[in-house]
């Protein structure tokens, strides 16, 4: 073999290798890619059995625009993605368009040097030539060798017919290929539209909401209102509460801000960090239609919303489960409001907001997944929801840190 052939060859085997690191690495960009289109699909079909459960009402009610909202964020967020899906297939079938033309070009080149070859070896293939050939070898060594390159030259040949071969195979694999990503790109492409043509009328049904609402957002926002002063009032009693807590198990030091805990306790809190991230869902089925901290209402944008945890959406009459295993802090409830579980876990409290039954009382240990109460379900808009929420003694934690990704 030349340098220059294996200069070729070199060369050659460097695309391979890169082109085949950068396919490995889009497939594994479009498999991530695949699995979040997955999760969020997941999240429209729970937002429509959860949030759109009451469709007989005729009367629209402030909750429709906030569930519109959410429902338009996550399919514009599947949008997002399937636009990335595209724009990879898109890499993709640059990328084997290129390879058919290599291919191609390779294949044009073996059959041309081929042809010569085999026109070459007609117009000398004689007995008489190859036995004239070998006779007119002046020493014995000269015709051995003589007999040697035939043998190579038909092996080349038989080689090069293989070659042809091969690469006619690979020409015809990288044009199934190429047509099953075509395919594909045309599938998400018309998958795409589909989505956006139901977010131009879930848009549209926004507007027309938003138009009969503004009139009274006044009310409205006085609504909200109430609602975060109610909210505020639950959580400094929660706070109140486990600060007393902690009072309670410093007998000989009221000034420390952290629980005296048992050998056992401390175990325990050590268990909790562990499991940080790999927490149950205080619910079996359910979506998030509200984060932690601070952020603008969805509808009235002048409001804001505080929230000490997440407000999880589920199925009616779900069980309320605990994320962990731990002792009944306290059950509380004010008027105007539903039930409020909070579990201590060592230093760490959980929290199950807006309960319609409890089963534990204060002092009960209870297992990690044990049912404690079930969620309530509001009559005039149909939704069940429940907020949940973690402390650091009183410091609250994003819960969505701690428990699995759904």
């Amino acid at each position: 073999m030349t340098f220059q052939h294996r200069l070729q060859l070199g060369l050659f085997l460097f695309i391979v290798f890169f082109n085949l690191q950068f396919v490995t690495a889009q497939k594994d960009s479009r498999l991530g890619l695949e699995e979040k289109k997955i999760q969020i699909q997941k999240e429209i079909k729970a937002i429509n059995e959860m949030l759109f459960v009451n469709k007989k009402k005729k009367v629209v009610v402030f909750s429709d625009i906030e569930n519109l909202n959410y429902k338009i964020q996550r399919k514009e967020e599947l949008v997002k993605l399937t636009n990335q899906q595209i724009n990879f297939l898109e890499e993709e079938i640059k990328l084997n368009i290129r390879r058919q033309i290599e291919l191609e070009s390779q294949l044009k080149e073996v059959k041309e040097a081929y042809g010569k070859m085999i026109l070459k070896s007609y117009k000398t293939k004689s007995g008489k030539n190859r036995v004239m050939f070998l006779l007119s070898s002046e020493t014995f060594f000269q015709a051995f060798k003589r007999v040697q390159y035939m043998k190579q030259y038909a092996t080349f040949r038989k080689n090069q017919g293989l070659k042809i071969t091969l690469l006619s195979n690979n020409l015809k694999a990288a044009n199934e290929v190429l047509l099953v990503k075509k395919n594909e790109k045309e599938e998400l492409i018309l998958s795409n539209r589909k989505v956006q043509k139901s977010l131009k009328n879930e848009k549209n049904q926004v507007n027309e909401i938003a138009y009969e609402l503004r009139k009274k957002e006044k009310k409205y926002k006085k609504e909200i209102v109430k609602k975060q002063i109610l909210s505020s009032k639950i959580d400094k009693e929660i706070e109140k509460l486990i600060r007393e807590a902690i009072a309670r198990s410093n007998k000989n030091n009221k000034k420390s801000k952290s629980f005296d805990l048992t050998p056992e306790a401390k175990a325990l809190a050590k268990k909790f960090i562990l499991n940080k991230g790999k927490l149950p869902w205080p619910v079996l089925r359910g979506v998030v239609i509200q984060k932690f901290g601070t952020q603008p209402h969805p509808v009235v944008k002048t409001a804001k919303i505080k929230s000490n945890g997440i407000v999880i959406a589920t199925p009616k009459f779900e069980k309320v489960k605990t994320v962990f295993e731990g002792t009944v802090l306290s059950v509380l409830q004010f008027k105007g409001s539903n039930p409020t579980i909070l579990i201590q876990h060592g230093n760490y409290i959980s929290a199950y907001k807006n309960l319609s039954k409890v089963y534990v009382k204060k002092g009960d240990t209870v297992l990690s997944s044990q049912e404690i109460g079930q969620v309530f379900t509001n009559n005039s808009t149909g939704q069940s929801t429940i907020q949940f929420s973690i402390f650091e003694k009183t410091t609250p934690m994003n819960p969505l840190l701690w428990i699995l990704k759904m």
